[in-house]
């Protein structure tokens, strides 16, 4: 394929082959090649977690957030799955000729408070604005920094027998968009479970040394990000489908659109994988807030079946969750 296509952004396989035939192969050094969330470096002997992303969604306004927020959590999540407290944010913005100044104001009012709510302060930026029809409204990049005080988290860490555990709900986000998107009402209506995870993520770390690794299931959804730690062949995961939380609307929206909530995005949760003896402290802890009362244990690392992820169905079977293939549907960001 000699042409960059919307599936090469997708987080399934063909963005992975961009990553290691492109970008690993003139940029790879040895922390990019970890390709964690966020790059974990030394500056001036202290031990830092460094991350950016950018944020393209449409609509850039959606029941349970906007862009602006969505900029923030993410990267603030970004840097907490990997061990560190999130400090300072950085904000680009590109912004269309045209845009209207309210609409600017609410997105960036919104930054304020998803900012605060976090615990993170915006430091530095950067505006643009470019020409009608060169971008679409709005588009966010948020750089960010923060201390690691939790160390060891690695895929080379993860053990047969480990606790696969997620900390909410699947699916809520991407079916939150596609609903504002395409204008669809159902019964329940569904909010993006968009949410800053540092907080979750300190009480779980709190109470174990034996987290393995922790990634936030974004693009792809849940199915993409366990092919991601099963990816160097070591070990397989086993997903039981009757311990996946995946919640009422969500599950009625899928089924009326033909999707699969396991590919799904999520905004506001977090896979954690931790030895299988304090998998019950971990959930225990995260349960301890409101932002992840359905924490569960979802499945297990596997000496069987290595780099395969499967599904032990509710009829009984098995089925293997392949790596995301071609564009996300709905595509979110």
């Amino acid at each position: 394929m000699d042409r960059i296509t919307l599936s090469h952004g997708s987080g399934g396989e063909l963005m992975h082959e961009l990553i290691d035939s492109l970008f690993m192969k003139h940029l790879g050094n040895p922390v990019l090649r970890q390709k964690k969330d966020s790059a974990i470096v030394k500056v001036g002997g202290v031990e830092i977690a460094f991350t950016t992303d950018s944020y393209v969604v449409d609509p850039v306004f959606f029941p349970g957030g906007d862009i602006g927020s969505l900029a923030v959590f993410g990267t603030v999540n970004d840097l907490a799955v990997c061990g560190a407290r999130p400090s300072y944010i950085s904000l680009g913005l590109i912004i269309e000729e045209g845009l209207k100044r309210e609409t600017l104001e609410r997105i960036i009012l919104s930054i304020k408070n998803a900012a605060g709510k976090a615990a993170v302060a915006i430091v530095t930026g950067d505006t643009k604005v470019v020409g009608k029809g060169a971008c679409d409204r709005i588009y966010i990049n948020t750089s960010g920094v923060g201390s690691v005080y939790y160390r060891g988290l690695s895929l080379n860490s993860i053990r047969p027998g480990d606790a696969v555990i997620i900390s909410g709900g699947i699916g809520e986000h991407a079916v939150s968009i596609l609903s504002k998107r395409e204008g669809l009402e159902f019964k329940t209506r569904v909010k993006s479970d968009s949410a800053p995870l540092n907080a979750l993520i300190a009480r779980a770390l709190k109470v174990s040394r034996k987290v393995r690794f922790m990634r936030d299931p974004t693009r792809g959804g849940l199915a993409t990000t366990l092919n991601e730690l099963v990816s160097g062949g070591r070990f397989g995961i086993a997903v039981d489908e009757k311990l996946v939380p995946a919640g009422r609307p969500v599950a009625a929206a899928c089924e009326l659109l033909g999707l699969d909530p396991l590919y799904l995005a999520c905004e506001g949760r977090v896979v954690v994988v931790a030895a299988k003896e304090d998998a019950s402290r971990v959930v225990k802890a995260m349960r301890a807030g409101k932002d992840g009362l359905a924490a569960t244990v979802i499945g297990a690392v596997t000496k069987e079946h290595k780099g395969i992820v499967y599904l032990n169905t509710t009829s009984g079977g098995r089925r293997i969750l392949a790596m995301l293939s071609g564009e996300q549907l709905p595509r979110i960001c």
